[in-house]
């Protein structure tokens, strides 16, 4: 018996490896099925690193700028906001007769009733026109005042101020006029009125979820992501995404929120009132100032605006939060003001005067009267997947008070100071709903249920108080 050793000659499929990395004749891959060539032994070119085409994609922050955020351990959020301190009445219907004033009844009710011996000032808005005037009687079921001007016969006579029939003027109380040893059993008891408002929290949820074999597929990829981490991730990337999209929409929740008011609704579906509908309910709409045709009109535009402020809470220091037009008529409008210089009279009181801390934080200051205003672009309104996509947003930018505000806090019984702005949150000692986060499944370390699955949980309940709308200002498209 013979034995014979055969070395195999090479045949494709079969590998000699080489020392070196290089390409030689017996060391590569050859399929001639039609499918695969020789240029497949090499790897793709990969690009570890993503690509960030969209920047910071994050909308959050605004209310991190304004407002706080602070626990609560009810369904609902109570407070109260003081009435004005003087009594003044718009609509006031003057009657044929020329001595009788008729208060418009307000929710059924009329509202600190004015007194017998009242003296008052009515003025026609329609032409600016006063007269002032001696209350004699007020009718409190009708709110029918009758009056004598001091400077004529009656409110619509010839030859003087003449207003006719069911004209409408504002009044307003300066004082009284009471005769030598009278008494003051005619007197109504003005009562201080308080504006009662509240706010209901809503739930958010969000949920992330990935296949226990999808856990085992790692494919590395370099990140950097918006809260500041960065580094290789993997399937981790999509949660941590998930995670920041929640965290946007636990702002743009209380920003956008509206009260339910319709029919036919699923069940538990309530709303909560947001920034733009209490502005909308409460404060001041400013429409067209992005339209007005010259900057010189614009700024006529901005003084109505601060004598609007006036008549409120008159709050020396606030903030601009504006989209990307607005920002940019507002510039063009101080440049016009500072002969060029749009940094011109710059004020940083709410930033320790420090132009270096505001700026870092993306405001300019400047003064206008006695107001301080910080202007800043707001991205919710320039991001184009939410109000900055195609077309013009119906919201140019928001103005909102710097500093706090003083109510009557229904649970604790007594005045409380509070920023204007804040979320409230549920929470308490067994469980905090402020941001939950949790595992369930069988991958991933979770050992909850028989899953083949990580699912990332992600949970809150919030609402925002809006307190003291009336200093508040939305920009509207016209």
């Amino acid at each position: 018996m013979a034995i014979t050793n055969v070395s195999p000659s090479p045949f494709y499929g079969s590998i000699l490896p080489s020392q070196k990395q290089q390409a030689s004749g017996q060391n590569y891959l050859d399929f001639t099925d039609g499918t695969n060539d020789f240029a497949q032994q090499y790897l793709p070119e990969i690009y570890e690193q993503e690509v960030e085409r969209y920047g910071n994609r994050t909308l959050s922050g605004f209310l991190r700028m304004v407002g706080a955020e602070m626990p609560m351990t009810s369904d609902q959020v109570v407070w109260s906001e003081q009435n004005r301190l003087h009594i003044a009445y718009n609509a006031v219907v003057v009657g044929g007769v020329g001595t009788t004033l008729t208060i418009p009844v307000n929710g059924g009710t009329i509202q600190n009733v004015i007194s017998p011996k009242s003296t008052i000032v009515a003025i026609n808005p329609a032409d600016g026109t006063e007269l002032k005037c001696y209350v004699s009687l007020s009718d409190l079921a009708t709110g029918v005042l009758t009056v004598f001007p001091y400077t004529q016969a009656d409110l619509n006579v010839v030859g003087g101020v003449t207003w006719a029939d069911a004209t409408t003027v504002k009044i307003f109380v300066y004082g009284s006029e009471y005769a030598k040893g009278s008494n003051d059993d005619s007197f109504v008891s003005a009562t201080p009125q308080f504006q009662q408002y509240s706010n209901k929290p809503i739930i958010i949820r969000s949920k992330y979820r990935v296949d226990g074999s999808d856990m085992a597929q790692i494919g590395w990829v370099e990140v950097a992501t918006e809260d500041g981490t960065s580094g290789y991730l993997w399937y981790l990337k999509a949660e941590s995404e998930t995670r920041l999209r929640f965290e946007d929409y636990l702002e743009m929740s209380v920003v956008e929120g509206e009260l339910y008011a319709g029919v036919g609704a699923p069940a538990n579906v309530e709303g909560t009132q947001g920034l733009f509908a209490a502005i909308e309910l409460r404060g001041n709409l400013v429409t067209g100032f992005t339209t007005a045709a010259s900057t010189a009109d614009q700024l006529t535009e901005f003084d109505a605006i601060l004598k609007n402020l006036d008549t409120q809470g008159a709050i020396e220091e606030n903030m601009l939060f504006l989209s990307r037009q607005m920002s940019l008529d507002f510039d063009d409008m101080l440049a016009g003001v500072n002969g060029g210089n749009a940094g011109a009279g710059s004020a940083y009181g709410l930033f320790e005067n420090s132009a270096e801390m505001a700026l870092n934080l993306g405001f300019s200051g400047f003064r206008r009267g006695s107001y301080d205003f910080y202007k800043t672009d707001w991205k919710y309104l320039n991001d184009a997947s939410t109000r900055g996509g195609s077309g013009v947003s119906a919201i140019d930018g928001v103005l909102v008070p710097a500093g706090t505000s003083t109510v009557y806090d229904q649970i604790l019984g007594t005045n409380i100071r509070r920023p204007f702005l804040h979320t409230r949150y549920r929470a308490s000692q067994a469980d905090d709903r402020r941001m939950k986060n949790w595992i369930t499944g069988s991958a991933g370390g979770a050992f909850t249920s028989s899953e083949d699955a990580m699912n990332v949980h992600f949970l809150s309940e919030r609402c925002l108080v809006v307190q003291a709308a009336n200093n508040f200002v939305m920009f509207k498209a016209a």
